[in-house]
Parts: C-alpha cells; structure tokens; sequence
C-alpha cells in the first residue's frame, strides 16, 4: 500500500458548547446538554429523550470491554481530546497511519430518532455549524458530513446547499424521514439535489426508528450479544428501498453510502435480491429495468473496520463498493491497531485492490483534497 488508508466512517464526541451555542436561540433552553449526572459522569441530556447519553462510552477506542465499563463514568474532560479537538484528532490519526477521516456525528446518531422533527433539524443545523469549525482547522485531514432531519422536502434541499457552502463533503441523512418513506417520488427533486451538489447520502446504522440508538443493545429474545448482531438490519432495509423502489433507476447518478453496517453479507444480498426480483417478475420490471445487484455495485458503498469477510469477494474487492473505517473513537474502532488488523485481513489482495478499499474508493467518491 503507497498511500496512508483514509476512515470512510469515524466519529467525533460533540463536545458541551456544540448545540447550546450554536442552536437557533429559540431553541437553546432546550438544547441537547453534557452535565456531570449524580455518578459523577458526564452525560448528554436531550429534551423528550429519556435516557441520558454518557459520554465515556462513546470515547472508548483501544479499551477492553472491562475498560469500557469503567469509561462510562468519565467526565468529558477525561475522555481523550481527539474526540473533540482537531490538532488532537490529527495525531491519533498519525498514531493509527491514518491519512484522513469522514467524520459522522455521535450524539447526532440518537437525535435521529427524536419525534421532534423541528426540534431534530435545529440540533443538526447547529452540529453542522460546529462541525465547519472543527473540520476547517485540517481541512485536508477532516471531512465532514453534515446531518439532516429530512424534516420536509424543501427544507432537507436547504440543508443540503448549506452543506455544500460550508465545505462538507457529504450528507449523513436520518434513517426516518417525517413523511411517505424515501422511495417515494416526492423526494426525487432531493436525490437530483444531492447529485447535482456531489454530495453521496450516507445512512448510518442505529439512525432508524425501528432500529434506533436507545435500543442498541436491547434483544427480544435472548442475550444483548443477539441485539449485536441485528445491528445491520435498519441498514439493509434502506438499502432494499432504495433499490426495490427504483430509486437509483430514477436517478442513477445518486450515491449512497450504507455505513458501519459490515459488507460481508453485500454478495449474499445481491444475489437474494435478484432472486427475489425474478420472483416478482413483471411487478419488479415496472419499477426497475436491471437486476438489483447491479444497482448495489454502480450506486451503494458499504463502510466496515473489522470484517475479514468483507474481502473475500473478488466482485467486491474489484468494485467500488468497499469503503475501510476505523470507526474512531467508538467501542468497536480498530484504532490503534488499523495497520495490524490490515495486514492481517489484506494480505491476500493485490497492491491496486487494496489501494481502492483503503484510499481510492472513498477519495473520488467524496472528492477529497488528498
């Protein structure tokens, strides 16, 4: 590999004045807040959330499930700066032979699920003013992606032409819109939007009603590890939307990024996918003119860190579909053992399909600077 990878999904901790001083001020008695609990913790408070967000817990890369478990009652003060602070993120980059990150929000995730559509894209529009800030620092090193509610058609298009002025780089779309559902015609002038302004419409796992961040690791049956496991669901099924609903046959120039959801299981869903379009037949052909899977390959990119699976594949390895992350500095990075964890799991691919899923895929993409 000749180039440092670039993290295609990573993480900031927004740190306590990220809403209260950038929200719109009829907004800012209700702000999203980080105060110090009875635990002495800090934790974000979100109006009509019940449950407090620690902190600690969503700054924990390198630790051990033990570790983690004493992280969460940390104070913001004692989680690493990099979470937060630019010239420290640069270093932990360094440190992990990282070149440069797609920065997705942390409590953002779980503002996804508010019922608040108004309130929602308040709290993003003042995350997306911070997250300018803190990207403009290394311009070269941090790309941001701003949030949208997708609270109306218009008003999801405001946000993304505010996005493109503020210098980001792609848009990190609520897995629930307020009305109809995506595939729906009435978001068409949306999609055109995103692709007249190269911005790629990134879907991150746990932003779904159905599968929000409140119930991460809460199972119906059995175990919290099974809750795990169902992690990628709320993906999968935006994914099925926009493909079964013709989406991306409309507008075939749209981008979409499906992240943190692993891409082991893509060539499996591609291959039920188009079983199941010949089962639908002539109902499918009304919607779609080619088989699902080429759909996945021209139009979707699936963000993983830890997935050996996902480079098994040599349709996969050889497409653009595979985009490496290392999820900093959330539980489940791979930071600061990205180089090892690589070497490992690439070994087997030649120096041209490594470039692609480390660098080349999510540089052109996301026309990054590099």
């Amino acid at each position: 590999m000749t180039r440092a990878p670039i993290s295609a999904d990573s993480h900031i901790v927004e740190p306590p004045n990220c809403y209260v001083d950038h929200i719109e001020p009829r907004y800012r008695d209700i702000a999203p807040r980080c105060d110090v609990n009875a635990r002495g913790a800090s934790a974000y408070t979100i109006d009509g959330l019940r449950n407090p967000i620690a902190v600690g817990q969503l700054a924990a890369a390198g630790m051990s499930a033990e570790e983690v478990k004493v992280h969460r009652s940390a104070t913001f003060g004692e989680i690493t700066r990099a979470a937060w602070e630019p010239n420290e993120r640069v270093a932990a980059q360094d440190r992990d032979g990282v070149g440069g990150e797609l920065i997705f929000a942390s409590i953002g995730m779980v503002l996804c699920s508010h019922p608040d559509f108004d309130y929602k894209r308040a709290c993003m529009q003042a995350y997306n003013r911070w997250l300018a800030g803190f990207c403009g620092a290394h311009p070269d090193r941090l790309f941001g992606l701003a949030q949208t509610a997708v609270s109306s058609v218009d008003e999801a298009i405001e946000d993304f032409v505010a996005a493109k002025a503020a210098g980001m780089k792609g848009m990190m779309v609520t897995g629930s819109p307020q009305h109809e559902d995506y595939d729906h015609p009435d978001y068409d002038a949306l999609w055109e939007c995103a692709v007249d302004l190269e911005l790629p419409i990134c879907f991150h796992i746990l932003t779904s009603k159905d599968y929000d961040a409140s119930t991460a690791l809460t199972s119906p049956r059995g175990h919290s590890a099974n809750a795990f496991m169902n992690l990628i669901r709320g993906v999968q099924d935006i994914l099925g939307l926009f493909v079964f609903g013709g989406v991306f046959e409309r507008h075939p120039r749209l981008q979409m990024v499906v992240a943190e959801g692993d891409a082991g299981w893509v060539p499996h869903w591609m291959y039920r996918s188009d079983h199941a379009a010949e089962k639908w037949g002539r109902s499918m052909q009304r919607t779609i003119s080619k088989r699902p899977s080429e759909y996945v390959l021209s139009n979707v990119h699936f963000t993983f860190q830890d997935d050996k699976t996902a480079y098994e594949s040599p349709m996969m390895v050889d497409s653009s579909c595979l985009m490496w992350a290392n999820d900093f500095p959330h539980t489940d990075s791979t930071w600061p053992r990205s180089q090892e964890i690589l070497a490992s799991q690439t070994g087997h691919l030649s120096e041209a399909q490594r470039d692609r899923a480390l660098f080349g895929n999510v540089a052109e993409l996301f026309h990054l600077p590099v």
